[in-house]
């Protein structure tokens, strides 16, 4: 038998996990798995909004000898797709620490939160993601991240069935951006099994 990987998102305080097969995921404005075309992001008048960080990680069972190395990529379009107008700032934006995995533990975990307008950033000071609000470079714009470039996550060596480090992933909103519901993009992680 072997390894078999769910994607699963985490939510509330705990958090607790919910498996993404079949779902169709959505930033939006509230801290959930599921929340249909309720909730949206809105295009700020000035500045920038954000919609509420999502923690995702691979829950990963069954038999293997060892897997290391989950990377995180996409396409390298998500901005232009999805009309976020990367020349003034949109983008979807990824957590990064100076060194080491970029993913962050499960111990430390932290709850999206905001406000009826905007997400914070994971990047704010204050009220930013705990474990990368203080980096020097907190997120990167994650279109950066092909599968020829792809973003390290976890580097752990796993022997048995395990979860792996999360990564924080949002939406940055320019006033420029274009309003309404996008197409669905797809995500993907690799890593290695030996």
């Amino acid at each position: 038998m072997a390894e078999t990987v769910v994607i699963e998102e985490g939510n509330g305080s705990g958090p607790a996990w919910t498996p993404l097969t079949g779902i169709v995921g959505r930033y939006c404005l509230v801290d959930g798995y599921n929340p249909g075309t309720n909730n949206p992001c809105k295009v700020p008048t000035v500045g920038f909004n954000y919609s509420f960080w999502k923690s995702h990680s691979a829950n990963v069972s069954g038999a293997f000898n060892s897997i290391r190395d989950i990377y995180w990529y996409c396409d390298g379009n998500v901005a232009s797709d999805w009309g976020l107008d990367s020349g003034n700032g949109g983008m979807l934006q990824i957590g990064k620490r100076d060194a080491g995995d970029n993913g962050c533990p499960v111990a430390n975990y932290g709850q999206a939160t905001g406000t009826g307008q905007s997400g914070h950033s994971i990047a704010d000071p204050a009220n930013g993601h705990p474990y990368y609000r203080g980096q020097s470079t907190p997120v990167i714009n994650a279109d950066t991240c092909t599968s020829s470039a792809p973003h390290l996550i976890d580097s752990t060596v796993y022997t048995a069935p395990f979860r792996s480090k999360i990564w924080n992933s949002q939406l940055k909103i320019p006033p420029t951006a274009t309003h309404g519901e996008k197409a669905a993009k797809t995500f993907t992680i690799s890593y290695n099994v030996y």
